[in-house]
């Protein structure tokens, strides 16, 4: 089934092509090339995922977040969501990611029914494509 001259192989192929080809997928493509050439962005992105870890970090450990650690960060990542750049990034990331998750699923639906699925196969997934995807 996984040999490379098989159909289902060979159908993967296809469909990475079109993938590959789709504009939208490129326009995509085209936002986190340009995320990962500026590196002012990505030092702000990093940071403020950093700070996010550390805070989660803190509260996790039953401790509380002062009101101006809050503030700070949510200034941060306001800021962060003002570079078009990082936010163009975050959008492409979730674009992306929605796109894996939808093909995931319906392929793993598949797998899982021995057939094509029906649209009400994934409702009780949160649905195949409804995910912006």
């Amino acid at each position: 089934m996984l040999t490379d001259n098989s159909q289902v192989m060979s159908k993967t192929k296809e469909l990475c092509v079109a993938i590959a080809e789709d504009p939208e997928y490129k326009s995509l493509l085209e936002k986190v090339e340009r995320f990962l050439e500026d590196d002012a962005s990505k030092l702000q992105f990093q940071s403020i995922q950093e700070r996010s870890h550390e805070l989660g970090q803190k509260q996790q450990s039953g401790l509380e977040l002062s009101a101006g650690e809050v503030e700070d960060f949510e200034v941060a990542r306001e800021a962060l969501m003002q570079n078009s750049v990082a936010r163009d990034f975050m959008d492409a990331q979730q674009s992306l990611q929605s796109v894996q998750t939808a093909i995931g699923k319906y392929v793993g639906k598949t797998l899982e029914l021995g057939r094509v699925p029906a649209e009400e196969d994934l409702a009780d997934q949160g649905g195949c494509c409804s995910e912006g995807g």
